[in-house]
């Protein structure tokens, strides 16, 4: 087993998952326990580098030199998966176009759905053949046909990882067979598997598909924790001889979702123990609630010289917190807000809440305007400078 940091980041960075990018750096160091949480320690893990994060409110439950630039392999085809996904919704293209495979994709080695070459393929079929087999003829036709090749979509691919924030994050290629100069982390990753769930739900659903058919070919989904855990719904495996086992898992249980990352394991069953482990860690000892909806309100301020006289302030999105069990029933929560002055804009920062455990703040939050205030007529205006000159 190799030596590990638990790095339990469990009363900070308690932000929503509205940005995956949330999941940050931690100091590299452990973080002690407080809150008199009594929760295991991480499990010993097998890997190059892991983490295990919420889905929603972004916290880092776990890590193992999470920002380790490695080799990614297969995992790559989350970067590829969601460019298609972002040219599907765009309207770039259709599921049901025809598209031709060329020599360079039918030739392409490792994990295939088998296509042939000079075939038409329709794009739903090479998108779960992307997913499913992981096939590298699947990622390089599609590659292809939307931006006329593989390099140029590749570049898409590291254009896209630079608008994500993921900083330790280059491609080579779209397959994620080995190349120089293409890597990921576990943090990326973890936060790449988390924007294609939050942006592409209605597509996500085919990561959990156990079995794929094509050309009477019938190919099982890597990810064997489909078959372990019923609460798992994707994500995505990898390997190569460089790189080790991989796998990014996701499961839900009880309207909480996390993501699991392992890179580097020495075996299928090491990276499906791993990731499993991880899991059943931060279910075991964690819990995530909806503290704030977007649009409710936590409380309302005094409108001077408004068309109102009264305007609703809240968090402005939903604000989901993952603490250890238990702890939630300890939570604190104090709002500031002070009187305003028209005009005043959407979401004009207008007061603060304040998150407290034990009387120790653990967050402290702005709290918006949920709607905007125009400047009243003459009159509204007259009473009100009356009113604060009395004031």
């Amino acid at each position: 087993m190799k030596k590990f940091t638990p790095v339990l980041l469990l009363l900070f960075c308690v932000c929503a998952m509205a940005d995956p990018g949330l999941i940050t750096p931690s100091n590299g160091g452990p973080v002690s326990r407080e809150a008199g949480s009594r929760e295991r320690p991480p499990p010993r893990i097998d890997a190059k580098s892991w983490m295990v994060a919420d889905f929603h409110s972004g916290q880092v439950l776990a890590e193992y030199r999470a920002d380790e630039r490695i080799d990614p392999a297969s995992l790559t085809k989350l970067m590829t998966a969601y460019v298609v996904f972002k040219d599907l919704r765009a309207g770039k293209f259709k599921l049901g176009d025809s598209i031709k495979i060329s020599n360079t994709a039918w030739r392409m080695p490792g994990s295939r759905m088998f296509v042939r070459a000079g075939s038409a393929v329709s794009a739903e079929d090479l998108v779960k053949g992307l997913l499913i087999p992981s096939g590298n003829d699947a990622a390089v036709a599609l590659a292809e046909h939307l931006a006329g090749n593989e390099t140029a979509f590749v570049a898409r691919m590291n254009a896209e990882a630079r608008t994500l924030s993921l900083v330790n994050t280059r491609f080579a290629n779209s397959t994620g067979l080995p190349a120089a100069d293409h890597y990921s982390s576990a943090r990326d990753l973890t936060r790449l598997a988390g924007f294609l769930i939050r942006d592409f739900p209605e597509y996500y659903h085919w990561n959990a598909a156990k079995e794929y058919n094509y050309g009477g070919i019938t190919q099982y989904n890597r990810n064997a924790l489909l078959w372990r855990d019923g609460g798992v719904d994707g994500i995505k495996t990898g390997h190569t001889r460089a790189a080790g086992y991989c796998i990014v898992a996701s499961a839900t249980r009880d309207k909480m979702r996390l993501i699991s990352t392992v890179l580097g394991a020495p075996s299928e069953q090491a990276r499906t123990e791993a990731g499993r482990a991880l899991l059943d860690f931060g279910f075991d000892n964690f819990e995530t609630r909806l503290l704030y909806q977007a649009t409710v309100p936590a409380t309302e301020v005094r409108v001077w010289m408004g068309e109102t006289e009264t305007l609703p302030v809240g968090i402005g999105r939903d604000l989901y917190l993952t603490l250890p069990r238990g702890a939630h029933t300890k939570l604190e929560a104090n709002v500031a807000v002070k009187d305003a002055q028209a005009p005043i804009r959407l979401g004009q920062p207008l007061g603060t809440l304040n998150l407290s455990l034990d009387k120790k703040t653990i967050a402290d939050y702005p709290l918006v305007a949920l709607r905007a205030v125009d400047s009243g007529n003459l009159l509204q205006r007259g009473m009100d400078s009356v009113r604060l000159w009395f004031k």
